[in-house]
């Protein structure tokens, strides 16, 4: 008899912070190490040391390098972990820049609430500086995908393509000989820079993400409403900000505005990339062109286009250019980066276009913004919300509740439990329902620090 216990560290009842550590006699192992996002209840849980014995992990397997899937690591790496962080090239290339790019957020953020006197803390500290990020990469340790990678003589491991973001993957464990499947985020079907997610064909236990459990993306005519909302910022001599995530995203919206330009859709407007972050997850492109659809030229050419921003120097300059023009700076759900800088600023003008791209999470900016917030705290202040606020979910990195149906339909096997994670309770609850109707599998929601235990005969 084998005993594994399961411990949901982050992402259960809530879309972040996703860590699942697998507790074997052999291995400990934690698939992903992401921080909290959104609500300040859970933000603070970041704060909390984690319910478990950090020192005795033995390995963390990360899916991707989103932060909500690895901004917890040099936290893990502060609170005692020792161990090798193990992911794909372009995943840990993703992090490494994710990484660098938090630590000197949390390190800025700190040295301006200090300055100005917003924060309740006094002095505020950094939830880590860039040193201690640091720290936490000189743990990776690169590994193919598709290739089996032994962690002792029953725990063995393998990352598959995802899709969702450049180098993101599923991972299969087999454990004492039953398949463990964590999905990761789970890609789109036809997405413009990345191949299908693959799809796993067995799974004894699965633990499936649920971000859009309840929906479907709309059929949006993206390039239509991306024309008309620059012909109106032009119209208008306005801004047109588009927050975006550093990677994927980003890429994703030059790709479309690039094309729209060759076909000459839109006029030549100066179209601005305020995230040095984004900047070098382009070169991560580059270096990694069996992982996306670009050829090198077309990544080279397609950068040439925009007006890369790579000092703060250079923002107060854009934000000063009386021209219309549009502006795409991090972060995708308004919850920090350079896009904060430009909405203290415009956020209170009715010649102001904002769009929101994705899913924004519970309790940030980007969700009461999308509510139609009439005010919103930036900077420790409270300003009036006059931009027009506009939005486009079929630009999504998730798969939908039918995408995701059609990455499980693959699965051969009668799971024997299948863990939903990663989502908010009514998307974990209605993929709930539908996975039952549809295949009559055994489905569970477990509760944020709960204990699954699997005997294994």
């Amino acid at each position: 008899m084998n005993k594994v216990k399961i411990h949901f560290l982050g992402g259960a009842g809530t879309v972040t912070g996703s860590k699942f550590l697998i507790e074997t006699a052999q291995q400990n192992m934690l698939v992903d190490c992401g921080m909290f996002q959104g609500l300040k209840n859970l933000r603070l849980m970041n704060w909390q040391p984690l319910p478990v014995d950090v020192s005795k992990i033995d390995v963390v397997l990360l899916t991707h390098g989103h932060l909500d899937h690895t901004g917890y690591l040099p936290k893990l790496v502060k609170e005692g972990f020792q161990g090798k962080i193990m992911g794909t090239a372009p995943t840990l290339s993703i992090t490494s820049i994710i990484l660098r790019d938090s630590g000197k957020i949390h390190e800025e953020e700190a040295k301006r609430a200090n300055a100005e006197g917003y924060s309740k803390h006094s002095p505020a500290l950094p939830f880590y500086t860039i040193k201690e990020a640091e720290r936490a990469i000189d743990l990776f340790v690169q590994r193919e995908r598709d290739t089996w990678n032994p962690l002792s003589k029953n725990v063995r491991f393998r990352f598959r393509y995802n899709g969702h973001i450049l180098g993101a993957t599923f991972i299969e464990m087999d454990i004492f000989g039953k398949r463990f499947v964590f999905s990761g985020d789970v890609g789109r079907i036809n997405d413009p820079l990345l191949a299908d997610p693959e799809r796993p064909e067995w799974a004894d236990f699965l633990f499936l993400e649920s971000t859009y459990g309840l929906k479907l993306h709309p059929k949006e005519d993206v390039e239509g409403i991306l024309i008309d909302l620059i012909k109106k910022t032009i119209a208008e001599r306005g801004i047109l900000i588009i927050p975006s995530f550093a990677v994927e995203r980003l890429q994703t919206l030059m790709y479309l505005l690039w094309k729209l330009y060759k076909k000459r859709h839109i006029p030549n407007i100066p179209i601005f990339i305020d995230s040095p972050m984004g900047n070098e997850v382009l070169s991560v492109f580059e270096n990694h062109a069996d992982w996306h659809n670009l050829s090198l030229e077309e990544c080279k050419a397609m950068c040439r286009h925009f007006e890369i921003i790579t000092s703060y120097k250079d923002t107060w300059k854009t934000i000063d250019d009386p021209r219309p023009k549009i502006v795409i700076a991090g972060s995708g759900m308004v919850t920090g980066g350079r896009v904060l800088t430009y909405l203290k600023q415009r956020i209170n003008l009715p010649s102001t276009r904002v769009l929101l791209v994705g899913f924004q999470a519970e309790g940030t900016r980007g969700r009461q913004l999308l509510e139609g917030a009439h005010e919103i705290k930036l900077f420790g202040k409270y300003l009036p919300v006059k931009a027009k606020i506009s939005h486009l979910e079929s630009l999504s990195a998730h798969a939908d509740q039918f995408e995701l149906l059609h990455w499980l339909a693959n699965i051969k096997n009668f799971p024997e439990k299948v863990f939903l994670i990663h989502g908010e309770p009514t998307g974990l609850e209605a993929l709930r329902v539908k996975i039952d109707d549809c295949f009559g599998w055994h489905t569970c929601i477990p509760q944020l620090h709960e204990v699954e235990e699997i005997i294994i005969a």
